[in-house]
């Protein structure tokens, strides 16, 4: 299949798949002529890196996960690591929201104490 199909069936587009081409994520498709020809694999890892992009990993992150990628299974193990590592990253990035969420609740109700005993009813 050409590009476009390959895009559309990813749900990416060819300029999307042609950068990932250029840093080396996704691997050099076949060549009909000057035309790439992808196959169901390249579709699969498109998707595969569409996912991972949307739960939060960088393309940096995937290079790393996909390096040595060429052809072969997705490395699953080397993705599995990294999405334990990201489940432990977002767990901490909860926590530190958790206690910013408090933090203000605290704040709050200390402008909304000050606001009673210094008698200013007028501010919102």
């Amino acid at each position: 299949m050409y590009i476009g199909k390959a895009a559309q069936l990813s749900g990416t587009t060819v300029k999307t798949i042609r950068h990932y081409e250029a840093i080396g994520l996704l691997p050099p498709p076949e060549r009909q002529g000057q035309y790439r020809v992808y196959n169901q694999q390249s579709v699969e890892l498109l998707t595969f890196i569409k996912c991972a992009q949307q739960l939060g990993f960088k393309l940096k992150e995937l290079q790393a996960i996909l390096l040595r990628h060429q052809g072969a299974d997705l490395p699953w193990e080397l993705a599995g690591k990294a999405i334990a590592d990201k489940k432990r990253e977002v767990l901490g990035q909860i926590t530190r929201l958790q206690q910013i969420y408090a933090g203000l609740e605290a704040f709050e109700a200390s402008l909304a104490g000050a606001k009673y005993q210094c008698g200013l009813k007028r501010l919102p």
